[in-house]
This record gives structure tokens, sequence and C-alpha cells, in this order.
């Protein structure tokens, strides 16, 4: 009678001749195989536990698959073999990251073999869609990794987030480095500030103490039961630097900047997905609002009289995301539309600029002497007054002007006297 090391002796041999021997594994049955090799792994491999970190968590993106991305990236030189290289024009030195199919072993307090993987899925077409890392480690091991080494790993991402902080400025271009994710994004380097914008002076100090109420308003917004976000409308003609205002508020509050365009847009349900993809502290900006192909509330009533309805975008729809019962997925986040034809936005519907959407409306008018006198400092470094402040001042009252056409004149020479000149011979000629 065979004894039962002699019997897992048989087993394990047979298990190694159905593995080596195709011809002979297409012959036994799957359910026997699958019998054979869990008693091979029960009492001759150590069990395995796998965390997966997909992109996506429901419906808004996986925070975890970010921090361990990031945590990576310290760790892949020493202890991967593939790398991805890259840098652009304005970085000092290059980026490295995890390749797909690369693993990086960690340890942890004297706990070796955690191994991460990045792994990539392809679709239908064979083309990328969609990437996830796994996390392997010993079934023994669960306690001190799901409580005290994933903890260590959101810290170590943290501070390496900190360290390499940088404004973004995402858009929603699809990038092949990154499938399945809603953004793409490039560092915001715009250099203006509230100090160089040829604005009313009044008007910056008003932005900037509501931007300082908005920030420091957190409980307060929690007790009167509102979501934590506020609406700008920024309007005026094309040139009066609705752009420029906006990259000011980005680098005052350091929040990272969506760019919406709502043209690529086709229903409702995309919609939602692409915000409750953006991170807190944030600027969604949905540029020349009154541009978009919004359908109004009268015809979606006349529309839900349909049977069959094709998804659709709606007016509805974005309302809901900025004052609706979604806007309250997240905090501290700022929305900003700008137009150039406000008229226009009060003809679409009249409850989209109401507070609650659109909070905070800032004309941006032509060019004022305040303005002007802004301008001069930045590209002449004259902070005093000038000769020829006088006769600009009084053109500046009978000439609508952009600040956008004035700095392309002072361009024009470095001399400032040349430069003043030249602005006081295009006034006169507009």
């Amino acid at each position: 009678m065979l004894t039962f090391m002699e019997m897992l002796t048989s087993l394990i041999t047979a298990a190694g001749v159905i593995v080596l021997c195709p011809l002979v594994k297409g012959l036994v049955p799957s359910s026997f195989l699958n019998n054979l090799f869990s008693i091979y792994e029960e009492y001759f491999c150590t069990p395995k536990i796998t965390l997966f970190f997909r992109t996506d968590c429901g419906l808004s993106d996986n925070q975890m698959y970010d921090v361990a991305s990031t945590y990576l990236r310290a760790k892949i030189v020493d202890s991967s073999k593939c790398l991805n290289v890259g840098k652009t024009v304005r970085q000092e030195r290059p980026t490295f990251d995890i390749v797909p199919g690369a693993e990086v072993i960690d340890s942890f307090q004297g706990i070796k073999g955690l191994k991460w993987k990045l792994h990539a899925e392809k679709g239908f077409d064979g083309r990328e869609c969609r990437r996830y890392f796994t996390l392997s480690f010993d079934k023994k091991l669960k306690e001190v990794v799901l409580e005290s080494y994933l903890a260590e790993v959101i810290s170590r991402s943290k501070a390496i987030r900190e360290a390499e902080r940088v404004l973004k400025l995402y858009s929603r271009d699809f990038v092949y480095g990154t499938p399945g994710r809603e953004w793409s994004s490039i560092t915001l380097e715009h250099p203006t500030t509230f100090e160089k914008l040829a604005m009313d002076p009044e008007q910056k100090r008003m932005l900037k103490d509501d931007l300082d109420k908005f920030i420091s308003r957190k409980e307060w917004y929690k007790k009167v039961g509102k979501a934590w976000k506020r609406g700008y409308l920024l309007y005026g003609p094309p040139g009066t630097g609705k752009s420029s205002l906006i990259a000011a508020m980005a680098n005052y509050l350091k929040f990272d900047v969506y760019d919406l365009d709502l043209t690529s847009i086709r229903s409702d349900s995309a919609l939602r997905r692409i915000f409750l993809s953006t991170s807190n502290r944030s600027i969604m900006v949905i540029e020349d609002i009154d541009c978009a192909k919004l359908e109004d509330r009268d015809k979606e009533e006349a529309s839900d009289q349909l049977i069959l309805k094709k998804p659709k975008f709606t007016l509805s729809g974005l309302l809901n995301f900025i004052d609706g019962v979604w806007s309250s997925c997240g905090e501290e986040r700022i929305i900003v539309f700008t137009t150039n034809h406000k008229e226009k936005l009060e003809k679409l519907d009249p409850a989209l600029l109401r507070p609650g959407r659109m909070d905070v409306h800032v004309h941006l008018s032509y060019l004022t002497m305040d303005g002007f006198k802004q301008l001069v400092s930045n590209y002449l470094g004259i902070n005093g007054d000038h000769q020829l402040f006088e006769v600009i001042e009084a053109l500046l009252k009978n000439k609508q002007v952009t600040p956008a056409e004035i700095a392309e004149e002072l361009l024009k020479s470095e001399d400032p006297n040349v430069a003043l000149r030249g602005v006081v011979e295009f006034l006169e000629q507009k």
C-alpha cells in the first residue's frame, strides 16, 4: 500500500508530465488538472495574494493607481531593467517611468518579495486600451501590507508629489502613454500674476479678496450645506485678458487647470464622467460657453415624448453638474466660463447666469490708463511718469483698444521713447 508521501510524489510526477507534454495535457480533463495543480500549490508553493490597482474606481479615477505610479518612479531605476525615459524642452533632467510588463521588487521593514508589475490590456483592435498595477506578496504578509505598507506607499507618494509640485494644464487630447484616462497634461508655466495684469486695480483687489474668502471657508460651506465650489464668468471683447486672468488665478491659488472643450462632449453621461475625473483644488475652464451646442430645455421636453432617444449633451445636464447633486462630488473647485458676448448667454438660458453657477461676473473691458501703465511697467520697466502719458491718456478716452493690441505695439522697441511714440501713432490712426 502506498504511503502518503509516495502518493504525493506520484501526483507531482504526473503534474510534471502533463505540463511538459502538450499531448497528454490535451487528453486530461480540465477539472482533474485544476485539482492536481491546487494540491501542488497547497503543499509546495507559498500562498500568494495579489492586489489590483486599476485606473478607474467606479465612475471616477482611482487615486491608488496614481499613488502607485508616483511611488514606483523612485524605485524603478534600481529595481527595473526596462525604463521609459522622457524629457520636455523645459525640464532640466530626464524623468523615468515603468514600462508595461516590467516588475519592481520592493521591501519594507525587513520584508522582501513585494512584487509590483505594470500590465497593459489590449482591445479588440490590438491597441492598448487600459493599464493597471498588481502587487503580489505572501499570504502571511497580508496584515502588514494592508495596514502598514500601503500607508507608507501613500505617504511616500504624497511627499514625492509635494517635492515635484508643479501646476498642470490638462486637456482631453488622447495620449497613447496613458490609455483609459480622461485627461492628459503638460506643465503649466504661464508667467502671469495678478500684479502683471492690465486690469483696473480695484477690480483686481476685489477678485483676489473673493478668491481668498473662498479658500478659507471650507467649514462655512459645510455648515450651510453648499458644495465647496465657486463659479466665475469672464466676459469682454477678444484680447482683453481673459486667458491671462485664468493663468493668474491658477498661479495665485496654486491650482491645476482643466481646459474643457464642450464641443467634444457627446452626452450628459460623458460630461459626468469627465467632471468626476478632475481633482480637488483645481480650476475647470469652459471657454466660449455661448458657442457650445447645447440642446435647450424646451427642446429637451419635446424630445422626451420620443420612445427611442439618442444620448445627447443638454443644457440641463450642464446645469446639474455645475449646481446640482453631482456638483458635490469634489471640493475646493472653481469653474471659470468665458465669453465674448454675454448677451448671447442671456438668450441661451438666463438660469445659466444665476448665483450658484456663475457667482461672480467679471467684465474685462477695453484698456484704461491704469491698465496701460501696468503694461508699460511690464514691457518697458517704466514705473513712474513719462512725458507722453498725458497724450496717451487723452487718446485712450476716445479709443477702444485692447491690452493685446497695445502689448503688440510695446514689443516693437525696447527704447521707451520709440515704443511710446509708436503707441501714440497707433492710437491716432485707430
